[in-house]
């Protein structure tokens, strides 16, 4: 059968490290980009005798993260402690949550904006397609990082012990790109909340994908296979790609599926066999004997007032408040750090509309240009929007304004007005360009003659003319306003 005869369901954890400066059960920094095995103790360690202190911090941001996905937190939570045997543990258990974590329920919408450049989006009413239901929120302690080289391994303890969410879905996702839409929406959120940088890059987000095939018309979902080592949104959706028509050609053989772990290699483009049947009860989870349980009230009294604008209603509001084209504004939403620079712009100036444009295209051409991201760029919002005012007010073109912001780029400090007058882009005297255009209506009989006569092309000539015996340079649409005022188009 083709694979469209097939049902695809889809359920994903994904493994979040939250920002905060310590780790989840000792005071040791938790970050990215420190020297090896630089920041570890005899907790994080696993050292006998030691013993666990709760990252309060970490608890909180947890049930704020459940607010923003609508999970509901029960009134006593409690921590367990999930047994196996690997170098990356060297407690040989890691202390998790099972059957009382910090949230529970919820859902993640699925943004139209978050969906591949190449994926067709399904309609929907405003920002949502439609919510992917969730199973729970745990909070844990994150493992150490094992680099793997020819005939051995390294292994780094600084992430050991790093506050970890993962947080389940239900199997609730039929296909690669809603999978990928779920994986971005989530990730902005994360952000939006402050709750993570969520970089994949640096293993901050971190998903396993467990995906199943059944025939049309079959209510018992096939085997789950669940695929680790995902380490991008674009991977996830390659290794999805791959795991259906995989499970699809198999099943059409009369190959039954048997429930499974597998490595997704993203170089080789395939899916490994690690293990098979392996379910809850093989990690021989019992009740951490060293943390008492946390009663959530006061976490969830403390934490509601953080609730953040979610990019849904940012995106309607951008739209409302601002003029901007709902384009632009699901672009701006896309990036928390550009958003913010816009916002900021757009306060300071007369046409935000206007600012969001540049933001989108001036702005990024540039970081691009530069090689720099929008955190390290010179460019204040407070000159970008002096850059578009003078546009505004008819100093210089849009065209003009790029070499302006160019100077900018070089000199921050430096006002839009002055720099454009440093490059000769100065407000014309009306009266003093009227003259020049009459001058060179007068001295250009045949062009003006052909322009009359319906070759409208040929204005631009005439304004170049202008242009080249002005002095300041005036903005040439104004130029060609005057011009076409003068010959009655």
């Amino acid at each position: 059968m083709p694979v469209s005869d097939y049902l695809v369901t889809i359920g994903l954890e994904v493994h979040c490290q939250i920002k905060t400066k310590t780790k989840m059960f000792c005071s040791c920094k938790a970050g990215f980009g420190y020297e090896p095995n630089t920041n570890v103790c005899p907790t994080c360690l696993g050292m006998p005798g030691a013993l666990p202190v709760l990252n309060e911090f970490a608890i909180e941001r947890t049930v704020l993260t459940g607010m923003m996905l609508g999970c509901s937190t029960p009134p006593v939570s409690k921590w367990d402690r999930k047994n196996y045997f690997y170098a990356d543990m060297p407690k040989n258990y890691q202390t998790s949550q099972l059957d009382l974590p910090l949230c529970i329920g919820g859902e993640v919408p699925l943004y139209t904006w978050a969906y591949p450049a190449d994926a067709k989006v399904p309609a929907a009413e405003g920002a949502v397609v439609r919510k992917v239901k969730l199973d729970h929120i745990h909070l844990e302690e994150d493992a150490a990082k094992l680099t793997h080289y020819h005939g051995y391994s390294l292994v780094d303890y600084n992430r050991g012990g790093t506050p970890l969410m993962e947080i389940v879905s239900a199997p609730d996702l039929t296909s690669p790109d809603e999978t990928y839409a779920y994986l971005k929406s989530l990730q902005q959120i994360l952000i939006c909340g402050g709750i993570s940088d969520a970089d994949m890059e640096k293993g901050q987000m971190r998903c396993d994908v467990n995906v199943s095939l059944r025939p049309k018309g079959q209510k018992e979902l096939g085997a789950k296979i669940e695929m680790k080592n995902i380490n991008s949104m674009s991977a996830a959706r390659r290794a999805l790609i791959y795991e259906i028509h995989r499970q699809a050609e198999e099943l059409d053989m009369g190959i039954a599926q048997v429930q499974s772990t597998r490595r997704w290699d993203d170089d080789l483009g395939e899916s490994i066999v690690m293990r098979t049947k392996e379910n809850a009860h093989d990690y021989r989870y019992h009740t951490c004997p060293d943390l008492i349980p946390v009663h959530t009230a006061p976490i969830v009294e403390k934490v509601e007032p953080l609730m953040p604008e979610l990019p849904d209603a940012r995106y309607a509001r951008l739209q409302e408040q601002y003029g901007v084209p709902a384009a632009d504004a699901a672009t701006l939403v896309a990036d928390v750090a550009l958003c913010a620079y816009f916002e900021e712009a757009a306060a300071l100036s007369k046409a935000p509309r206007k600012v969001a444009n540049w933001v989108i295209n001036g702005l990024q051409a540039a970081l691009t240009e530069h090689e720099q991201t929008i955190a390290e760029r010179p460019l204040t919002p407070a000159a970008l929007a002096g850059l578009v005012d003078i546009i505004e007010e008819g100093i210089v073109s849009n065209n003009q304004a790029k070499e302006v912001l160019a100077e900018l780029w070089d000199k921050p400090e430096v006002k839009a007005a002055d720099a454009a007058a440093k490059l000769g882009y100065k407000k014309a005297d009306s009266g003093a360009l009227e003259a020049l255009v009459e001058k060179v209506i007068a001295e250009n009989p045949d062009k003006v003659a052909l322009v009359k006569a319906g070759n409208t092309k040929l204005i631009n000539a005439l304004t170049g003319q202008v242009m080249k015996n002005s002095n300041p340079k005036p903005n040439p649409k104004l130029v060609t306003e005057i011009l076409s005022a003068k010959l009655g188009l």
